[in-house]
């Protein structure tokens, strides 16, 4: 279980994150909804260790990583996808999953322990890419791609990770029509496993609506409704705060 307690953080006067206390199960998913500005992705940032809190403590499975980087949050079974892409991107898609996989297995640098592993790593890094529908470019450049393709290919490294922890920023964003279906189909994949917790930051409502199971929404840093999707939609201080309601009623 993935947990954060009172999480805070000031940037001098600005409390971007207020106290924010929420758990989140494995085998479910659950989207964080806000308008621009609510914190969304600063709370990301605090959970995977991008920012170090003011106030507050992350735990996973009960143990508080406040005080962890982000390198050894992700060891533990934090796996962050970014809104704009992290990727190797001199090295081929397949390398680049390759890397992840690598990491994941703990392969130290040792000349002889790669050599040994290098066909079993490829084998496992090759399926993933297919996964992805990337196997036509998986010896292009990851810097090659267009940005569709390496938002799939992000998504594969995080796979290559198997943490426990899905945390998904936007990733359709940017992403044509034709190159959305993937990604979603992938998460859906994820969350059919029941196994993780998937977190997913997501401005669209319908793929809010298909693949949540929970909403949490953020408004000014605070935390003003948890519950089911359609529950959540409906409230008042959704339709007010995120959705606009009264603002397109005052204008009318």
């Amino acid at each position: 279980m993935l947990e954060t307690r009172d999480l805070t953080i000031r940037f001098g006067g600005h409390v971007a994150v207020d106290h924010v206390s929420c758990a989140f199960q494995p085998g479910s998913l659950t989207a964080i909804v806000g308008p621009n500005g609510a914190g969304k992705t600063t709370y990301f940032n605090l959970i995977s260790g991008q920012l170090r809190a003011t106030e507050g403590q992350v735990l996973l499975d009960g143990e508080d990583l406040s005080r962890l980087p982000a390198p050894l949050r992700t060891r533990r079974g934090l796996g962050r996808a970014f809104q704009l892409t992290q990727l190797f991107p001199n090295l081929s898609v397949l390398e680049n999953v390759r890397l992840a996989v690598q990491a994941r297995r703990g392969v130290g640098l040792r000349m002889l322990s790669v050599w040994l592993n290098h066909r079993e790593l490829l084998d496992e890094a090759s399926a993933i890419v297919e996964r992805v529908r990337l196997s036509a470019r998986a010896d292009a450049a990851a810097a090659s791609l267009p940005h569709g393709d390496q938002r799939k290919l992000e998504v594969a490294m995080l796979i290559a990770l198997d943490p426990k922890v899905y945390m998904f920023d936007e990733p359709t964003a940017g992403m044509s029509v034709d190159e959305v279906p993937v990604i979603l189909d992938l998460i859906r994949e994820l969350k059919s496993q029941r196994q993780h917790t998937i977190l997913l930051v997501e401005h669209k409502m319908d793929v809010v609506r298909e693949l949540a199971d929970r909403i949490i929404v953020l408004h000014q840093g605070q935390l003003v409704a948890d519950g089911e999707p359609a529950a959540v939609i409906a409230s008042p201080i959704v339709q007010n705060a995120y959705l606009g309601v009264a603002s397109e009623e005052a204008a009318a």
